[in-house]
């Protein structure tokens, strides 16, 4: 009904209303992928390239392990741009299939560990791997974080998993450009932990942030 204070209502409601730029998925991608390459810079310019990367010097298991952590950020940042602007039949299935072919991981690692004869080689500066991925992972997923705070995810626990383990994946392939170690224990290990860590933070802390 067209009544006069129908009318005055919705004058005063549009005298606050502002004009606000549409969440493009291209504008979030973009976005993501220009933060992933800052944290490659970054951690390229403070670190340094690990010695023997351009020359191919580098064992089977760090590729693997670094595209599959790559594949799965490239997953998970999918989902997450795609969930700022929720749809109705949207299952975002990818993030769980590369979830599943990540986790071949940890599990080498922990296989590796426990068949190892003799004492397992370790080097001080190895958990250094955990925080450095932690802190690209920062970087990576901080416009990631702010596209889902201006958008309107339907369930805010499970953007928040996929926005940490999607920003600890890319946070660990950008610090591995520098990491000096090939080893399945220490790939298996040290760099699944940043991932595992990142995921949590996401789903029990960054998630109460991502409410409406």
């Amino acid at each position: 009904m067209n009544t006069p204070d129908m009318r005055s209502l919705i004058d005063e409601l549009a005298e606050d209303s502002a004009p606000v730029l549409p969440m493009r998925k291209g504008r979030g991608l973009g976005q993501a992928l220009a933060a992933f390459v800052v944290t490659v810079a970054v951690v390229l310019v403070l670190l340094g390239v690990r010695a023997g990367l351009m020359e191919g010097e580098f064992s089977a298991f760090f590729v693997v392990t670094n595209l599959l952590l790559l594949l799965l950020g490239i997953a998970c940042t999918l989902a997450v741009v795609a969930m700022a602007s929720p749809r109705v039949g949207a299952e975002h299935d990818g993030p769980r299939w590369a979830m599943v072919m990540a986790a071949v991981i940890p599990v080498a690692g922990v296989v590796a560990l426990a068949g190892h004869a003799g004492p397992v080689p370790y080097h001080w500066d190895e958990p250094l791997c955990v925080l450095f991925g932690l802190i690209a992972a920062v970087i990576a997923g901080s416009v990631q974080f702010r596209w889902l705070k201006h958008g309107a995810p339907v369930s805010p626990e499970r953007a928040g998993l996929l926005l940490g383990t999607g920003a600890g994946a890319l946070g660990t392939v950008a610090y591995g450009l520098s990491c000096p170690f090939n080893s399945v224990i220490h790939l298996g290990l040290w760099h699944a932990a940043p991932v595992i860590v990142a995921a949590l933070v996401g789903r029990f802390v960054l998630a109460r942030f991502l409410r409406w």
